[in-house]
């Protein structure tokens, strides 16, 4: 259990929130959500103890132990696998250390016998004889190879050591735990093992998360920060989304009347009710159904960009022919092979594999940026495409300011494109920064602008949700479910792919597994998952 009383947090004079009283309780999991910059990421940091408040006290149940995600992929480089996940217990760790010493001695005394004694009871009370296999066991869950677990931890990838770090935080059930974005740099398979991890947990667990589905699937509150305020409120993120939205359409109506919006807003509660009925989550989340108060329910201050992709020009029948594509990495590693696959018109598909850069080889071939290692592929004549490439890098290395450097991929005048700037939510003395000081979600802001720039027909995204806000991952995906042309896109967003995508391709070494279905259908199909394993063997 967490209690948070009379918190307060400001830097110099911009105060994030004030007067925060609030109690996080065993058995539910918290997503906590806001604009960027309103604190969410700071609230963790004053709940571990990593930044003093201003005032207020922050107070964990007696004798609980609290477990952070923490985002430094180099402070364990000297250590093992292993032994980094055990560190995530560290009354245990500190508990094998001290036994270790006492044991490397030639000669033990009386009395470091009667110590050892006493660290053997206190280390079978904390499981330590299962200690290293609840480890691997962990460690294998997130798709960490047993054939590391032994290594040290500067040998592994980046994405490795987030699945370490991950280990880390869970290892040993920790009575709190503080989760600061912890899907980023997750496959979907791993993301989807962690929320049916945290499903069962009944500790006390606080997130931070800009994936949607995540946080809908986990979280049995939600504490949003908003209006300078830290509000507790039951329900997932969608619950918050949607009926922030009802609440800010009853506000434009000045018509309507008090007891007609009232019922508006308890008859939504009921559908949303309904719906998390049938759903996945344990008896015990259902409980915040019986909070759920139209009270609590109030327009939000969140501004979402206004992404819009229109088609200059209707495409004909044939959209895009590949035939027997290959592509193998710099290593040697062979991406894809054997990949042929005809795009109907209207089709919105995603690409999926095990292996990231495949996604990436293709769109970068398709797109006449790299040469394919085989096979070949084919527009229609009428295709007109708009491509968001995984790495912008090269786009943003310029002195140009933000009108300037939009004005390069279109026509129109400074006013259009400052509009076109505006509707992405560049402020007016934004748009004269210059474009190599932009922050990750400047920068895919503006590459979404300058892809609506285009009114292309075929939409091609590499993981379009990279850097992006909740609320311009809402937008783009809103967008993209009414779009009229085809898109062809990766994502490690389940809530993105499952309502936009209508056939799933997923890419292997051996071909590829093509189906017309939904994702939630595609990964729960049994006879796939045996595909999957025949094609990746």
């Amino acid at each position: 259990m967490i209690t948070v009383t009379n918190l307060a947090i400001q830097f110099g004079k911009r105060v994030l929130y004030k007067d925060v009283n609030l109690k996080f309780t065993p058995g539910n999991i918290y997503g906590i959500i806001g604009a960027n910059g309103a604190g969410k990421s700071t609230l963790l940091r004053a709940i571990s103890g990593e930044l003093e408040a201003n005032k207020g006290t922050i107070e964990l149940g007696p004798g609980e132990r609290l477990s952070v995600l923490e985002q430094d992929h180099f402070k364990y480089d000297e250590y093992t696998v292993i032994n980094t996940v055990l560190m995530g217990h560290q009354p245990l760790w500190e508990n094998m250390q001290e036994r270790n010493e006492l044991y490397s001695k030639a000669e033990m005394t009386e009395e470091d016998g009667i110590r050892a004694a006493e660290l053997e009871e206190k280390f079978a009370e904390m499981d330590g004889w299962n200690a290293e296999s609840d480890a691997a066991q962990l460690l294998s869950g997130l798709g960490v190879k047993e054939a590391v677990h032994y290594s040290q931890m500067s040998e592994l990838s980046n994405n490795e050591k987030v699945r370490v770090m991950m280990a880390k935080a869970l290892f040993g059930n920790p009575d709190n735990l503080l989760l600061d974005e912890p899907t980023n740099d997750l496959d979907l398979d791993t993301v989807q093992w962690l929320e049916e991890y945290l499903s069962n947990v009944e500790q006390t667990v606080l997130v931070v998360s800009h994936d949607r589905h995540f946080l809908d699937a986990v979280s049995t509150q939600t504490v949003d920060i908003d209006f300078g305020k830290v509000t507790m409120f039951a329900g997932n993120y969608s619950f918050w989304y949607e009926s922030s939205q009802l609440a800010l359409r009853q506000a434009q109506n000045q018509k309507a009347k008090a007891e007609e919006k009232r019922k508006e807003l308890e008859e939504f509660i009921r559908r949303f009710s309904a719906n998390v009925a049938k759903s996945k989550q344990t008896t015990s989340r259902k409980k915040m159904l019986e909070k759920l108060n139209v009270e609590e329910i109030q327009p939000s201050t969140r501004k979402y960009p206004g992404i819009i992709f229109q088609m200059e020009r209707e495409p004909g029948n044939q959209i895009l022919e590949v035939e027997g594509l290959k592509a193998i990495d710099d290593d040697g590693t062979v991406l894809f092979d054997n990949v042929s696959f005809n795009i109907e018109k209207g089709q919105k598909t995603v690409f999926l594999s095990h292996n990231p850069k495949a996604m990436t080889a293709l769109f970068e071939i398709i797109n006449g940026n790299r040469e394919a290692d085989g096979g070949t592929f084919k527009w229609g004549v009428t295709i007109t495409t708009a491509y968001l490439p995984l790495d912008n890098t090269e786009f943003f290395k310029s002195e140009l300011n933000l009108v300037d450097w939009l004005s390069q991929y279109g026509p129109g005048n400074e006013v259009a494109m400052k509009g076109f700037l505006g509707r992405m939510l560049f402020k007016q003395e934004e748009v004269e920064k210059k474009v190599n000081v932009l922050s990750g979600g400047e920068k895919m802001r503006c590459m979404i602008a300058r892809m609506q720039l285009k009114n292309a027909n075929c939409l091609i995204l590499d993981t379009p949700t990279n850097h992006l806000d909740l609320e311009s991952i809402q937008a783009f995906n809103n967008n993209l479910i009414t779009f009229k042309g085809n898109i062809l896109f990766s994502s490690h967003d389940h809530e993105f792919i499952n309502t936009v995508a209508d056939r799933i391709i997923e890419l292997t070494p051996k071909g590829t597994i093509d189906k017309l279905m939904t994702y939630d259908d595609y990964i729960y199909d049994e006879g796939i998952k045996a595909q999957k394993e025949q094609m990746y063997s």
